[in-house]
């Protein structure tokens, strides 16, 4: 019978899984808010109806929504520094990949939010002599933003579980620090139970608010 020991992968590297935790919160933070930018301009930029700035958009977000994350995160790593000239460390090539890949599923979040706006409102906009600006931060966007939260926050919750692939490019977050002390203790299911408790415990709690998100809007 196998013999659990959780203390033997705790005692002694409480300072690891501190700086993993930290990596962790910070890519998964950086990321979002980074993925929210991209998802503003690119999102306004679909608005447009110019093909010459909805083409690009469309074709990044296709191509990043069609191909895995965890291929995004080391072709950044691997092969755009051969193609730039310039060596780029694990971290930036690491958020890089995250932060476009969180960004394209904003944009069709904040496009979403935007068109799901009944048509009537914003006939109803012009014909009170509001402009376009006014409209949309005085009528569209208030309501826009209701419907986007809940999509947001279980987008984020993916991009959250996402940065476990950091481990692939030796980014220091919790499931590479889980691999350093599996290498140390021989340890893996005490360590990766570990890991999967501990992302429990971060992630639930959001997923619990984006239900209640999602039952407001609905009500």
């Amino acid at each position: 019978m196998y013999n659990w020991d959780f203390m033997t992968v705790v005692i002694g590297y409480e300072a690891w899984w501190l700086k993993g935790l930290l990596v962790t919160l910070a890519y998964a933070s950086g990321t979002v808010l980074g993925g929210l930018i991209i998802g503003v301009i690119c999102g306004m930029g679909l608005l447009a109806n110019r093909w010459w700035l909805t083409g690009p958009i469309h074709l990044y977000v296709e191509i990043f929504r069609c191909t895995p994350v965890l291929v995004q995160i080391v072709w950044f790593f691997f092969a755009l520094p051969i193609i730039i000239g310039i060596d780029l460390p694990a971290w930036l090539a690491a958020g890089i990949g995250l932060t476009l890949y969180m960004g394209c599923f904003a944009t069709e979040i904040f496009r979403g939010g935007i068109i799901s706006i009944d048509k009537g409102q914003w006939q109803a906009s012009r014909a009170i002599g509001m402009t376009y600006l006014e409209m949309m931060r005085h009528i569209i966007l208030p309501q826009a933003f209701r419907r986007m939260i809940p999509p947001f926050v279980n987008q984020s919750v993916i991009q959250f579980k996402n940065t476990a692939l950091l481990y692939v490019v030796a980014v220091p977050d919790m499931m590479y620090t889980g691999y350093l002390v599996v290498a140390d203790t021989y340890r893996p299911l005490e360590v990766y139970s570990g890991v999967a408790v501990a992302y429990f415990i971060l992630l639930y709690p959001l997923t619990q608010w984006g239900k209640r998100l999602e039952a407001r809007r609905d009500q």
